[in-house]
C-alpha cells in the first residue's frame, strides 16, 4: 500500500519527500559570544517589579511607560546597553483585573519606531500593536516607513487601551515593529502582563512569594558586554534582516532567566507556582528537573496561554516553543532539605542545556493545594465550524523568505475574513519548527500530527509545530471586528515574511 503524505502526517511520521525539502531549509544557528561565559548558578533569580498605575478611576487603571536605552548589569564586570520598558530588562510587570480596563501609554525615547503588542490579549485592533501602527521616536524619524494606507502612525507616544474582557491568564507585552521585531525584542523589549480574576483568587494555589513569573531566553554578548546580534543594519533604521546563515533563526549561548544568567532560587520545602514564558527568538526548550522527584511527575500544569485548565495535568517534561506560557506547580516537599535541583533543557547539552537551579534551604508550613477542578468554561463546539482553512508555513529559497501559502507578508493583502461570532477550523502545515501565534483569539487543539497533545492542553494562542507537522485548531472569532495578524513566533522568520492578515468582519 502506498503511504501518502497526508497518511504519514496523521501517523506523526515525516514523509520522505518532505524530509528532502526540510533538509534544505536554513536551521536556527548559534551566535557565539565574544565575552566570557559566566559561571552557572552564582546569582539570585531577579523578580521584575510590579508597576503601579499613575492613577485610577471607576473603570480604568492608567499606566505610563517610557521605552528607552539604559545600562544593565547582566554579565560579571561588564555593562550591557539595553532597550527597555522604563529602562529595565525584562520590563516591569503589569497586574490587571479581568473586566477592568487598562490604559497603557507608551512614550518612545529610542532612536527607532516601536509598536507594542499585548500577546494573548483580546484587544481592539487599534490597540493590538499591528506591525505598521508605529510610534515614531521623540524628535522624529527621517527614514522611510512602510507604505500601508491603513497604518496608524503616532508621534512620541501612543495610548493602548486593553479592556481585559477575558479569563485570568499569564500574558506578556513585547515590541512588534514590522521587519525589526527580532532585534528589538533581543535588546530587551518584553515584559509580563498578569491578568487576575475572582475564579482564580478562590483557589488554594500558592500565592505571594510562592507565585513567581519568569521568562527564559537566550542571548549572546560582545566582548564589551553589549548584546551581540547579526543585524544587516545595526542601527535598525532602514535595512531589515540578518545574513543568510542566520535566516533560520538566531540562538544565543547564554541562558537568561528574568535577565540573569543561570540564576539560583532558594525555596522552602513547599509547593510553588511558576508562570513560565519562553521569551527566546528561535530557541525551544524541553524543561525537566534534575534530579527528578520521587513518587510522581515533576510538573503539575494548572494553566496555559489562555488561562487555567479545567483540571490539572501532570508532566515529566514540558516542551515550550517561543512565546508559549506554562503555569505549573512544583512541590519541593518531595526533596530533602539541602537539595539542589537543576531546571534543565533536554533539547540541548552543556551550559545551554541548563536553565536555573533551585536550592531547598528551609522548612515552612504549606497551606496551598491543587484542586481536582480548576475552572469551568465553555469549550467551542466542533460541529459549529462551517469553514476549514489551510495555511502552509514554508521557506521559499528563490525568494529567500519565509512564507504562508507561498506568499510573504503584505499589509495590503487579506488572507482570511472570518465573521464575528463564527467558529472555524484552521489547519496548519509546516516544513520546519514553527511556533504559530494568532492575535486576538484563543484556540483549542483538535489534533497534532496524530500525536497525543499533552503539551497542548487548554486554551492556546501559540502552538509548537515541528518539521512536517500539522495541527487542526478550533477557533471562535469573537470580541472585535478589524484587522489582525497571525505569524510564526520564531522572530527571524516573522521579520522575513512569515506573517499574514485576517480581518474579522
Amino acid at each position: 500500500m502506498k503511504l501518502t503524505r497526508r497518511d504519514a502526517l496523521k501517523l506523526g511520521l515525516t514523509f520522505p519527500l518532505a524530509s528532502a525539502c526540510i533538509s534544505q531549509r536554513p536551521e536556527a544557528r548559534l551566535l557565539p559570544s565574544r565575552a566570557p561565559i559566566p559561571k552557572l548558578f552564582e546569582v539570585p533569580l531577579p523578580r521584575a517589579a510590579v508597576l503601579a498605575p499613575v492613577r485610577t478611576d471607576d473603570t480604568t487603571d492608567y499606566y505610563e511607560v517610557t521605552v528607552r536605552p539604559a545600562a544593565a548589569k547582566i554579565l560579571p564586570g561588564l555593562t550591557t546597553q539595553i532597550w527597555g520598558y522604563n529602562g529595565t530588562f525584562p520590563g516591569p510587570t503589569i497586574e490587571a483585573r479581568s473586566g477592568r480596563r487598562v490604559s497603557f501609554k507608551l512614550r518612545n525615547e529610542l532612536p527607532v519606531p516601536v509598536a507594542s503588542h499585548l500577546h494573548g490579549g483580546r484587544t481592539p485592533p487599534e490597540s493590538d500593536g499591528y506591525p505598521t501602527d508605529l510610534i515614531l521616536p521623540v524628535g522624529g524619524f527621517e527614514h522611510p516607513l512602510h507604505h500601508d494606507p491603513r497604518a496608524s502612525i503616532a508621534h512620541d507616544a501612543r495610548e493602548y487601551l486593553y479592556p481585559n474582557q477575558q479569563r485570568a491568564a499569564t500574558l506578556w507585552y513585547h515590541d512588534h515593529r514590522m521587519d525589526f521585531t527580532a532585534p528589538q525584542v533581543w535588546r530587551g523589549l518584553a515584559g509580563f502582563y498578569i491578568l487576575r480574576d475572582d475564579e482564580e483568587a478562590k483557589l488554594p494555589l500558592p500565592r505571594g512569594d510562592r507565585e513567581i513569573a519568569f521568562v527564559i531566553c537566550d542571548r549572546s554578548f560582545d566582548a564589551d558586554g553589549s548584546f551581540l546580534y547579526p543585524s544587516v543594519d545595526p542601527t535598525l533604521r532602514e535595512k531589515m534582516g540578518v545574513p543568510p546563515e542566520y535566516s533560520g533563526g538566531v540562538q544565543g549561548d547564554v541562558i537568561l532567566v528574568n535577565g540573569a544568567p543561570w540564576p539560583v532560587l532558594e525555596v522552602a520545602n513547599v509547593k510553588y507556582r511558576f508562570r513560565i514564558l519562553n521569551g527566546s527568538n528561535a530557541r525551544r526548550f524541553e524543561l525537566a528537573l534534575d534530579p527528578a522527584p520521587s513518587g510522581g511527575h515533576a510538573f503539575t500544569q494548572i494553566g496555559s496561554d489562555g488561562g487555567l485548565l479545567g483540571a490539572p495535568v501532570t508532566h515529566s517534561t514540558i516542551r515550550m516553543s517561543q512565546a508559549q506560557r506554562f503555569d505549573v506547580i512544583i512541590d519541593f516537599a518531595r526533596y530533602p532539605a539541602g537539595s539542589k535541583i537543576t531546571l534543565r533543557n533536554l533539547l540541548d547539552s552543556g551550559p545551554t542545556g541548563q536553565i536555573l537551579q533551585f536550592h531547598v534551604t528551609r522548612s515552612e508550613r504549606d497551606d496551598a493545594a491543587i484542586p481536582e477542578r480548576l475552572s469551568n468554561y465553555e469549550a467551542p463546539d466542533r460541529s459549529t465550524a462551517r469553514i476549514t482553512r489551510v495555511f502552509r508555513f514554508s521557506y521559499k529559497r528563490g525568494m529567500t523568505s519565509w512564507t504562508i501559502n507561498g506568499k510573504p507578508f503584505d499589509p495590503a493583502r487579506m488572507d482570511a475574513r472570518p465573521a464575528l461570532g463564527s467558529t472555524e477550523i484552521w489547519r496548519m502545515e509546516t516544513d520546519f519548527n514553527h511556533p504559530l501565534h494568532l492575535h486576538l483569539v484563543h484556540f483549542r487543539v483538535l489534533g497534532h500530527s496524530g500525536r497525543p497533545t499533552q503539551w497542548d492542553a487548554g486554551w492556546k494562542d501559540t502552538i509548537d509545530l515541528g518539521p512536517g507537522a500539522t495541527a487542526n485548531l478550533l477557533i471562535r472569532f469573537d470580541g472585535y471586528r478589524g484587522r489582525y495578524v497571525f505569524h510564526c513566533h520564531n522572530l527571524e522568520h516573522e521579520d522575513m515574511g512569515m506573517m499574514a492578515n485576517f480581518e474579522v468582519v
